[in-house]
């Protein structure tokens, strides 16, 4: 399936040099994005399409049926809006916190068709770039090189300063559109469903290498990396297991148990100090666990918002990760006959999750880590924290309605 048209405009702004979402009021859109309402729109005729992170989980855009928002975490603020009489928008992927957007039409009065993608300069009011395919556009992923397109059976990467094409790469039947992107300064690295079931294609632009791991007997349902790409974790469509895999070399470093019965795993969120896993899914419960490998030599005081991610000492010249036992935190909870380990059913040797928060199951929520052991949740809308010694149930310190409509979205993403 190729791409039918890619257009660009002249002289495509550097991402480096963009200015940021700051004002939190209704702007007028020209060019072809149509006329904005005058002012807040209802938010009882809303409904809520699509929600996503930026890339350092310190924003979330919301894709509506009649525009979008953009949100800051902490303070939680609504920083932008665009309310449009035109139609909605399914997929809203932002670009760290600058004016550059990819917008994807979508719900009953999509403002642009399914198969299209845009990137929109929102300080200039004008579209940048345009891809146009032959079937609807399943996901989009932006990184300060490259825009990443996915469609349901292979992935088109361009080039982010003239949006040429780089690299197509095969998937198996990929109706989530699940696919993500590391956002570190010194790696570039994409993972992405392979050609068989169950299988991760992981590509390391930067070294030329292409990794395949076999994560799971059945089809992959969800993914997340690390923000330098070193640590995948992956979940199945049976969503009782999780495993997290070396990418460098796809060993598996560690696996750790949601449950026993099977679920839809809605996301899948590593902290950016590479010490704790969280999980959500549509059995209402936010799972985290504790990781016990990380990459040697990062500092995890101080990197919770930083745009290159975990420091790394050997990123481009090992070909393993080093793993350390975590010391200064909690363990999963485990099994009494664990030590029983080979002879008892693999069950009694799970590692359980070490802090828990229970959801209303009617809300589709995705999770990321914010600063000083916390979890947010969209969806839900809130903020909980957990104890890093003794886990357990985590406690709920914030809750926000960010939209007073249908918080259920259609579809969910991550970086």
């Amino acid at each position: 399936m190729r791409a039918s048209q890619v257009s660009t405009s002249r002289g495509l702004p550097s991402p480096g040099k963009l200015g940021t979402f700051e004002s939190p009021h209704t702007w007028q859109m020209s060019g072809p994005t149509g006329q904005a309402e005058a002012g807040s729109s209802d938010d009882q005729d809303i409904r809520l399409l699509s929600v996503s992170w930026n890339q350092d989980f310190g924003c979330f855009a919301a894709g509506t049926s009649n525009g979008f928002r953009i949100f800051n975490c902490d303070p939680f603020k609504e920083t932008f809006r665009r309310d449009l009489k035109s139609g909605g928008f399914g997929i809203v992927e932002m670009l760290f916190r600058c004016n550059i957007l990819a917008l994807v039409g979508g719900g009953s009065n999509a403002h642009y068709p399914p198969n299209k993608v845009m990137i929109w300069d929102d300080h200039r009011s004008h579209c940048i770039g345009e891809f146009a395919f032959r079937s609807d556009v399943r996901a989009v992923k932006l990184g300060k090189d490259y825009i990443v397109i996915v469609l349901e059976r292979k992935i088109y990467v361009y080039n982010f300063t003239d949006l040429k094409l780089l690299h197509q790469i095969e998937t198996q039947s990929n109706p989530k559109g699940l696919c993500c992107l590391s956002h570190h300064s010194n790696t570039s690295v994409l993972a992405c469903p392979g050609v068989h079931q169950g299988h991760v294609r992981v590509e390391h632009f930067g070294l030329k290498v292409t990794r395949m791991i076999s994560a799971h007997d059945s089809h992959i349902s969800c993914m997340a990396l690390t923000m330098d790409g070193l640590l995948l974790a992956t979940a199945s469509m049976k969503g009782t297991l999780i495993r997290i895999f070396n990418t460098m070399d796809g060993t598996r470093l560690q696996e750790v148990r949601r449950g026993l019965d099977k679920a839809d795993i809605y996301s899948i969120a590593l902290s950016p100090n590479v010490q704790w896993l969280a999980v959500s899914s549509d059995k209402g419960t936010v799972h985290i666990f504790s990781l016990r490998v990380r990459v040697a030599g990062e500092d995890a005081s101080n990197e919770q918002r930083s745009l290159e991610g975990p420091r790394m000492d050997h990123q481009n010249s090992s070909s393993s990760i080093d793993p350390l036992i975590q010391t200064n935190t909690g363990s999963n909870a485990s099994s009494s006959l664990s030590f029983m380990k080979g002879i008892l059913p693999k069950y009694f040797s799970s590692e359980w999750s070490f802090a828990q928060f229970h959801l209303p199951e009617v809300t589709r929520y995705i999770v990321a880590f914010g600063a000083q052991n916390t979890v947010m949740m969209v969806g839900l809308d809130g903020r909980c924290s957990f104890d890093q010694v003794n886990g357990g149930q985590m406690l709920q310190k914030e809750y926000f309605r960010f939209i007073k409509a249908d918080l259920t979205p259609l579809r969910t993403s991550a970086p």
